[in-house]
């Protein structure tokens, strides 16, 4: 069986894209001690601002400003 670390090496080497779909499956697949409807809510503000900023329709901040 891999370490934790060793699979985390070898998730790091995977494309953005790839990183990014593991991302939201990981998230999802935690439990939440929350109103489901409020964290639908929040899951569909999260990757309409997602879309937004992958298609340039909105200008981003850097984080320091």
């Amino acid at each position: 069986m891999r370490s934790i670390e060793q699979l985390t090496e070898e998730l790091l080497a995977l494309p953005p894209a790839s990183r990014a779909l593991l991302a939201e499956k990981l998230v999802d697949s935690l439990e939440f001690d929350t109103d489901s409807t409020v964290q639908a809510v929040w899951v569909a503000e999260a990757k309409q601002r997602r879309t937004q900023i992958r298609n340039s329709s909105v200008q981003s901040i850097p984080g320091d400003e």
